[in-house]
Parts: structure tokens; C-alpha cells; sequence
């Protein structure tokens, strides 16, 4: 038996949202995802994932249900930075989000990782549009 697990990847995170419409417009016409899965499940529920790109790790859009799940919309990470989007043409990407109307909340910055900009998605959540150093 291997001393650790045999796993690859983290191949999908949770994003609660409001509605699976509203989410999936702002993913992939916005943000320029890929729908890479739209299954209705029971009433009311469906299936739904949207990443970068095929293989890059996705998102699962969850409609939230209940109050509990409804106070979480907008604050997966408690107001931190909660997702991070890499590309190799920092101008070229941040010029096109804002171009679709994607909001930042500051000018790009350069730092010992790269630069980088905080945005936010359509329920406030922070993300990063991060250019590694190579």
C-alpha cells in the first residue's frame, strides 16, 4: 500500500450561487468558461460545471437552498480572495474582463509572485487574475 493516497488533482470546488442561469452568463460570457455540464438532477437542482478550460479544474455552480446556504452567496471565503485565475497575457486578460464588465477592485499590482489584480464575481466573492513569474 502507498504511503499516500493515489490522488491527481482537485477537480472541482464548490461556488454557491443565487441562480444557476444568472451564474453560468456570468462564467462563460464574462469570464470566458466553458459550460462543461448542465444535467437536471431532482426538481429544482441541476448539475452544473464551468471551468477555464477542459481538465483546468472546474467550478460546481450549487443554487443555494435554505437560509443557511442563502447567507453564503457572496461569501464563500469570508471576504478573502477565494479563487485564483492564472494567464500568461496579464494585460491581454485583464484588458478583455474589463472590456465584458467584470468589476475590479484595484489597479494591477506587481508582487514577488506576479501580478496581479482582485475582482469580483457577480455575487462579490473575491477572486484573483494572477500573471506567475516564471
Amino acid at each position: 500500500m502507498p504511503s499516500t493516497p493515489p490522488i491527481h488533482c482537485l477537480a472541482l470546488s464548490t461556488l454557491v450561487v443565487r441562480e444557476y442561469d444568472e451564474a453560468i452568463r456570468f462564467f462563460v460570457d464574462q469570464l470566458g468558461f466553458r459550460l462543461l455540464e448542465d444535467t437536471p438532477l431532482e426538481p429544482g437542482k441541476r448539475w452544473v460545471v464551468v471551468a477555464p478550460e477542459p481538465g483546468a479544474g472546474g467550478l460546481l455552480l450549487a443554487r443555494a437552498v435554505g437560509p443557511q446556504q442563502e447567507r453564503a452567496i457572496g461569501q464563500q471565503a469570508g471576504g478573502r480572495v477565494a479563487f485564483f485565475l492564472t494567464t500568461t497575457d496579464f494585460e491581454s486578460s485583464y484588458r478583455l474582463l474589463r472590456e465584458r464588465g467584470v468589476q475590479f477592485c484595484e489597479t494591477p499590482r506587481h508582487e514577488a509572485y506576479g501580478t496581479v489584480a482582485v475582482f469580483l464575481d457577480l455575487y462579490g466573492n473575491c477572486w484573483d487574475l494572477i500573471q506567475p513569474h516564471r
